[in-house]
Formats: C-alpha cells, sequence, structure tokens
C-alpha cells in the first residue's frame, strides 16, 4: 500500500470547487477520467454510505464502497473503503477485499473566492500506483477546466 498525493489549483472559489467536485450532475464529468460511467450513489454527508460505481468493460456494475468519515463543506472530505462492489452485491468481508478495508481517499480544499487549491490523499495498493500516478493528474486538470469555466 501507498500513500498518494495529488494537487492542483484552480481558478475559482472554493464553493464552487467543492460543489462541482461532489455534485450529482458534475462528479461524473471529472471522474470519466477513471472511467466513462464513472458515477456515484448515495450521500456525501458525514457518516453516510456511498457507492463509487461504473460499468466495466464486460458491461457489468462495480466498484468500491465506502462511508463518510468526515464533510466539512467547503474544508474537508474523508472517504473510508469497506468494500467492493460487485453486480449489486456489496461485498465487505474476505480476501479479495482485505486490501481495500480501511483504506482513505481523502480531498482537502484551500484557498478564498477566487482561486482554490484541491488535495487529494489516497492509499493505493501497490499494483495500481502507476495508473492512478497517470491517471489522477488527468481528473483533476478535468474538474479544473469544469470549474474555470
Amino acid at each position: 500500500m501507498k500513500k498518494m498525493q495529488f494537487k492542483i489549483d484552480i481558478h475559482a472559489g472554493i464553493e464552487n470547487v467543492y460543489d462541482t467536485m461532489l455534485g450529482e450532475k458534475t462528479f461524473k464529468k471529472w471522474t470519466s477520467e477513471f472511467n466513462p460511467t464513472s458515477d456515484f450513489e448515495g450521500s456525501w454527508e458525514k457518516g453516510a454510505k456511498i457507492l463509487f460505481v461504473g460499468v466495466n468493460k464486460e458491461g457489468k456494475r462495480e466498484g468500491m464502497v465506502g462511508l463518510i468519515e468526515e464533510n466539512i463543506p467547503y474544508r474537508f472530505v474523508s472517504i473510508k473503503y469497506i468494500g467492493l462492489l460487485d453486480g449489486d452485491k456489496e461485498i465487505t468481508e474476505g480476501p479479495e477485499i482485505e486490501s481495500w478495508v480501511n483504506t482513505f481517499e481523502n480531498y482537502s480544499f484551500s484557498g478564498n473566492d477566487i482561486q482554490t487549491t484541491v488535495t487529494v490523499d489516497i492509499d493505493i495498493q501497490d499494483q495500481w500506483v502507476d495508473y492512478f500516478e497517470k491517471t489522477y493528474p488527468k481528473a483533476l486538470e478535468r474538474l479544473k477546466q469544469i470549474c474555470e469555466l
């Protein structure tokens, strides 16, 4: 497991960036860099369960199951992963998810009403490091484009 950090400066206010990053209609626009069908189901409220879902190449629904550990609006969001999604089945026990359980993805927002820095801290399994090193910066660049429109 490796801890990784990604950071981007966006010429837009914190509220705009936060709302765009987590928004029902805009989340899938920037996360499409990970998977063109990427989306979420659930709530960003502290304590809520959230599913990060997409469709794989075979047309099967898959993704990750998380809990919102913290959400301080316009400042910080912490997601703790507790399992995987396989079709409509949530897998929260067993060897296939042991390396995902209790890993985190944290979003930090700093700045003001004209400039925002987004920092993402994430725990990544070793076999996914190269993928995330290439893809997360693209996703954040897409977020920047959307916010700066």
